[in-house]
C-alpha cells in the first residue's frame, strides 16, 4: 500500500512514523518548510521530500500520478487540504482522499466539495468532553456523513419509557437502530431479545434529524 502524506508538523509527521513502524507500506511525506523538512530528513530519510504539496510538479514528484492507495491532506492550512484533496480525487484519481479540518467552521466548505471523510481534533475533543462529561441526554459520538448517517450515545433513566422493555418491543423510529449495550463496563450487542436496564449506554445508529424521536421512545418524554 502506497500512502502519501502532505504536510509534516506534529500531526503528519507523527501519522508517517506511525505508519512506517511495521515497514509493510511505502510512505511519502511531503513538507514545506525547509527547517521542518531538515529535520524529519535526518529521521525518515528518502521518505520525505521538500516542497509545496498544492503544487503540480511537487505532487507528481512524489508519485501522485501512480496513484497512491491513500493520500492523507494534513497540513496546517485548510485552504491547503482542499486543494490537495481535490487535485487528488478529480485530477489523479486517488480512491481514499483524507483530509484534516483545523478550523471546524470550515467544515462546511469540504462538504460542499464532497471531500470525506475528514479528522478535526477540535471536533473529537468535543465529542471526548460530551461522552465523559455529559451535559444532554443524547451525546453525538460519530458523524458518517458519506453515508448520511451518525452514531449517538444514550443514558437509559430509570424512569425512562425503554427501562425494562426488549429491543424489539421498542418504536424505534424509521432509519435507526440499537448497535450496542454498556452495563456494568461491559458491553453487549443490542439483539431484539435484549433488555434495556436503567443506567445502561446505548449506542444507536441513525439518519441525521431523527434524534427527537429516538429520544421520545428512548428517555423521558
Amino acid at each position: 500500500m502506497y500512502i502519501l502524506v502532505a504536510g509534516g508538523g506534529k500531526v503528519g509527521a507523527n501519522f508517517a512514523r506511525t505508519l512506517l513502524q511495521d515497514g509493510k507500506r511505502e510512505v511519502t511525506l511531503i513538507e514545506q518548510r525547509r527547517d521542518r523538512f531538515e529535520r524529519l530528513e535526518q529521521e525518515l530519510e528518502h521518505h520525505v521530500i521538500l516542497g509545496d504539496a498544492t503544487e503540480i510538479h511537487i505532487l507528481e514528484r512524489a508519485g501522485i500520478a501512480r496513484p497512491p492507495d491513500v493520500v492523507a491532506a494534513l497540513t496546517g492550512d485548510d485552504e491547503d487540504n482542499l486543494v490537495i484533496s481535490q487535485l487528488a480525487r478529480e485530477k489523479y484519481g486517488v480512491p481514499k482522499v483524507i483530509a484534516r479540518v483545523n478550523d471546524p467552521r470550515n467544515q462546511a466548505h469540504f462538504d460542499l466539495l464532497g471531500v470525506s471523510p475528514t479528522v478535526s481534533a477540535t471536533r473529537g475533543l468535543m465529542a471526548l468532553i460530551e461522552h465523559e462529561v455529559p451535559e444532554h441526554d443524547l451525546v453525538h459520538l460519530l458523524e458518517l456523513r458519506k453515508e448520511n448517517l451518525e452514531i449517538v450515545e444514550v443514558m437509559i433513566d430509570k424512569g425512562a419509557p425503554a427501562a425494562g422493555r426488549r429491543v424489539e418491543a421498542l418504536d424505534l423510529p424509521e432509519g435507526s437502530r440499537l448497535i450496542s449495550i454498556m452495563r456494568n463496563g461491559r458491553s453487549e450487542i443490542a439483539v431484539g431479545s435484549t433488555e434495556l436496564h436503567p443506567g445502561d449506554q446505548v449506542l444507536a445508529i441513525l439518519q441525521p434529524g431523527k434524534e427527537d424521536e429516538l429520544r421520545r421512545v428512548l428517555l423521558k418524554t
